[in-house]
This record gives structure tokens, sequence and C-alpha cells, in this order.
């Protein structure tokens, strides 16, 4: 078992080089599941092994200056204090709703993936320029993406980098450097808030650290030759089914049979489906048909002899 617990944190980490983000996400599942380890421990647990490939996913992105260093600290303070406090929290809560949030925290990043970019074609709301983040604005969001971070372990990454971006209007990359500082910076802080109630098995956690860090290395080497569209979408639906495996084992039967469980899943589902449609409708609004557009490049050849005896 611990063989292929540590294939699945190789993964892990390979995942975190080549998306940026998503480690918890995958990481507690396989602590509960697979280690078997209690829920809270697993949760702890986590946080060490996410803080730790985060600073060494860190150390490329900050030699090329996609980390914005000011905002990153400014930013993790606030951070560390809501991740703290979720820490502390945690010991309140039991592990069945911890469970529960994590996997409504897994589909909800699930959707974040699987939303379809823009494309180069459609019409873009203008970016703001680059400006340190408003005090208050880094207050709420910090405390917030923190707290969201010690209490279950999940929602570092895709967090601060939309945070990041839309607030300080910074470039994704940077965003993305940036935020792993971030994430290292609440995942300890969450982490010292659950070490006063959880006890943590040091000997896995290194080793999963081991694994999660030598996959974030190799996933780093080949993100720049995998589509980017094709690991979105492939690990959105993959942490979909994740999330839905977490509900199915802590929520009751009677909750997936009753009515209003369905009638929510489908208007989910509708809802996507019709977000999907009108994107489609407005990429193909905004992209000119294959028709036209050779018929826009190709010379107009002025009419012959030969033309002219066809026509007549």
């Amino acid at each position: 078992m611990i063989a292929l617990v540590i294939a699945a944190s190789l993964l892990v980490g390979v995942n975190l080089g080549i998306l940026g983000g998503g480690g918890s996400v995958l990481t507690v599942p396989i602590l509960v599941y697979l280690a078997g380890q209690d829920t809270k421990e697993a949760i702890a647990t986590s946080l060490f092994v996410v803080g730790v490939t985060s600073l060494a996913a860190l150390i490329p992105h900050a030699r090329a200056h996609r980390v914005r260093w000011r905002t990153g600290l400014l930013f993790g303070a606030f951070s560390m204090a809501g991740a703290y406090g979720g820490g502390r929290v945690a010991e309140y809560v039991p592990g069945t709703a911890l469970l529960v949030a994590f996997a409504a925290m897994m589909l909800a990043t699930a959707a974040a993936m699987l939303r379809k970019p823009r494309r180069p074609g459609e019409p873009q709301s203008p970016q703001p320029p680059h400006r340190d983040l408003p005090l208050k604005h880094v207050a709420a969001a910090g405390l917030v993406v923190g707290a969201v971070t010690g209490l279950v372990g999940s929602g570092g990454g895709f967090l601060v980098v939309p945070a990041l971006a839309i607030l300080g209007g910074l470039p994704m990359s940077s965003a993305v450097g940036t935020s792993l500082l971030v994430i290292a910076m609440n995942s300890f802080a969450g982490l010292a808030g659950h070490l006063a109630d959880v006890r943590i098995d040091w000997s896995l956690a290194l080793t999963v650290t081991a694994a999660a860090v030598a996959g974030s290395v190799i996933g780093a080497r080949f993100a720049g030759r995998i589509p980017q569209d094709t690991l979105r979408r492939t690990f959105g639906w993959f942490v979909v089914v994740m999330g839905a495996f977490v509900l199915t084992q802590q929520l009751d039967t009677g909750v997936w049979t009753h009515p209003a469980t369905w009638a929510g899943l489908g208007t989910m589902v509708l809802g996507v489906t019709a977000a999907r449609i009108r994107q489609a409708r407005r990429a193909t609004a905004t992209t000119p048909g294959r028709d036209s557009r050779r018929r826009a490049h190709s010379p107009r050849r002025p009419a012959g002899r030969g033309d002219h005896k066809a026509a007549i």
C-alpha cells in the first residue's frame, strides 16, 4: 500500500509542476483512502506536503522573476492569520463535515478548471494595470483564503491566483509564482493550528513530501509540451470524479435519494450546459467561417475571354 501512496504522491507533484496548483485537492483523498489516515490527520499532513512542495516550486519562478515579493508577503501575512484560525476551528468541526466541505471545494475547483478559457477572437474585459493591492482588499481576501485553507486543507492556489490577478491586476505568470509564496505561508500557518489537536505520522509525511517534490520537478519539465487545455479538462473531470466519490462515502443514502438533491444536481448540469452553449455561440459569432476566410484571402481574378464565353 505504501508503494501506491508514493506513486499517487508522485502524480500529485507532477500535477503541481504542470498546472501550478491543486496539490491538496488530491493529497487529502490519497491520505484518507489509500494511507488510511483520519480525516483531520490527513488534512494536517496535506498542509505540510503542500507547503514544502510549494516552496520547492517557488524557486524556479523566483529565478525567472515571476514573484511579486511585496504583494505576496503582504497577502500571505493576512492569509496566515486566517489559516491559523481555520486550523483551530477545525478542532471543533466533525470530520465528516470537513470532508463534505472539502468535496464541495473540489467540485468548485473542477468547475473553474473546466470553464472554457477565452479565445483570442472573443471579446475580453480590459485588464487593469498592475498596482499594489489596497490594504482592505488584502485583509479581506487573505483572511478568507487562509481560513478556507486551514479549515479544509484546500483552496490555496485556486483562490489565491484569481485574487492576485483580479484585485491586483497581476499577469497570470506573476500571479501563479506569487501564489506559491502565499500557499506556503498559509499552509504552514494552518498546520500550526492543527498541531494543537492532531498528531502527524512524520515518516509518512516526509515520504509523501519527497515524492511530491520529485514529481513537481518532473512535471515542470513537461509543462510546455502538453496542451494546457487538454490538461485542464482532464484534471477538471478527474477532480469531479474524486469529489463525487468523497461525497458518496460521507453522505447518507437518504441524502442521495432525496428529490432536492437531484433537483440541485439537475440545475447545476443545466447551468453548465447553458454556459457552454453560450460560449460556443459567441465563439462561432466572432470566428469567420472557412469559406469566408478563403474568399477574403484569395485574389479576385479579372474576368477573361474564356469566362465571358462561359457566361454567355
